[in-house]
């Protein structure tokens, strides 16, 4: 009997914006795309558009859309939205560089760096919280058709995440990879030596952005 074909989800970073340039927090605070940031997303977009994506999905911020939608433009399809693809919530912090964090809340970043998955930034979420509302997307993903292939266009906080489920890392440890702006991971659901789960098929794939030319500073 052959194989089973596993789900597949191509999860693609959003493309730089202004306050990533500018290193200023996000969380579901948005700034639009820098010049360099539409690049990549159309970059990103000519390698997605020679995979066989069946479903493009799209956290409903609006970076993630905007880098969505050019790779909609490429690929011919539509986008479709899960908010539960977001950002972590940084409540108070967000639009804010760490010398502004470090003078206006020193305590809550004090407290924000201890890694504590249930500490909750004022006016924001946990990590916790967060981690909760990223992972139901993957169960319900898991239950979809064998052979099905999606495209997520998503944030730097909610692959973290996904890294930690799939590999069963601890929400108390400090992030181990930090896949870059418009990058492209892929993990599959399926039967693996013996077991129904998901796997890392690859990690923060970049090759497409290698000859662009870097930002100003």
């Amino acid at each position: 009997m052959p194989p089973v074909p596993p789900v597949t989800l191509i999860l693609i970073r959003h493309s730089e914006t202004q306050w990533n340039h500018a290193m200023r927090f996000q969380g579901h605070g948005d700034s639009p795309l820098t010049h360099r940031g539409q690049t990549q997303a159309r970059a990103i977009a000519e390698r997605v558009r020679h995979m066989a994506v069946d479903t493009l999905v799209s956290s409903d911020l609006g970076r993630a859309r905007e880098t969505a939608e050019l790779i909609a433009r490429a690929s011919g399809h539509s986008v479709q939205l899960d908010h539960r693809l977001r950002e972590r919530h940084y409540g108070v912090l967000e639009g804010l560089n760490i010398k502004e964090i470090l003078s206006e809340y020193p305590d809550v970043y004090r407290q924000l760096i201890t890694e504590d998955p249930d500490f909750e930034i004022p006016r924001g979420e946990t990590h916790r919280q967060h981690y909760q509302q990223n992972i139901r997307v993957l169960q319900e993903w898991s239950q979809k058709q064998p052979g099905t292939t999606a495209a997520l266009v998503t944030h730097g906080g909610v692959l973290d995440n996904v890294f930690r489920y799939v590999a069963h890392l601890d929400l108390n440890k400090p992030r181990c990879v930090l896949p870059a702006n418009a990058s492209l991971s892929i993990i599959q659901y399926g039967s693996f030596y013996g077991s129904n789960r998901w796997v890392i098929k690859s990690w923060a794939d970049a090759a497409h952005l290698e000859n662009l030319e870097p930002n100003p500073r």
